[in-house]
């Protein structure tokens, strides 16, 4: 998975004064966690653009006035007029304990069905996950080329040795539904024979219409 660095100070005191006066300095105060101690610390509210506004999920490497952490976001505040950052909680994750992450989920390709009429139905947009830091991918691709109306994906469908998914097996991903305007997909090689299977049928049976009339003609002659 990709990390992205983040630069950060410690703050010299905890409180809510404390924090309304580095939101008003365009910071955002932050929490990290799991670790041998908490840590308080802040930084500019900028530095999380790329962490906070994006599908993509990073680990983060905390440079806390030059010491280092390796951490995931877990929770996030906003602010519920403005939208902006107000608190952000970190984990502190090490590289020999699993953890719990939501990871999105990219389709690849255009469904059969959908080229069809059928309408795309994407359940899952992020699967949540467990595993070690060094497995979990930057995303979870699906190729759903295949997928005809009326099939879908499950979890139990993506199942890897790397990572654990935390969701029941039958839980749907991806899938194709029905809509009024839905065509059936047919398989074109059986298409085909049918109409081969009807142009010489109809060959057969001007064949025999014709051998029938010179049959009859030249029995009138006789």
């Amino acid at each position: 998975m990709k990390t992205l660095a983040i630069s950060a100070n410690i703050r010299k005191s905890v409180g809510k004064s404390d924090s309304k006066a580095l939101r008003n300095q365009g910071m955002v105060p932050c929490v990290l966690y799991g670790g041998e101690k908490q840590v308080c610390f802040y930084a500019e509210a900028n530095a999380f653009r790329n962490l906070v506004y994006t599908p993509n999920v990073y680990f983060v490497e905390l440079n806390i006035e030059n010491n280092l952490y390796k951490a995931i976001m877990q929770d996030i505040q906003f602010h519920p007029v403005t939208d902006k950052i107000l608190h952000i909680d970190f984990l502190e994750i090490f590289d020999d304990k699993e953890v719990i992450i939501s990871i999105p989920v990219t389709l690849k390709g255009l469904a059969i069905g959908v080229r069809n009429g059928g309408n795309l139905l994407h359940r899952r947009r992020k699967i949540i996950t467990r595993g070690l830091p060094a497995n979990l991918p930057n995303d979870i691709e699906v190729n759903i080329e295949d997928l005809q109306i009326g099939q879908f994906i499950y979890i139990k469908d993506l199942r890897n040795d790397n990572y654990t998914f935390l969701a029941p097996d039958n839980s749907v991903v991806v899938g194709v539904k029905t809509s009024r305007a839905a065509i059936e997909d047919e398989n074109e090689d059986d298409a085909n024979e049918e109409k081969l299977s009807e142009t010489s049928s109809d060959e057969a049976s001007k064949d025999a219409k014709n051998k029938d009339a010179e049959s009859a003609k030249k029995e009138s002659s006789d």
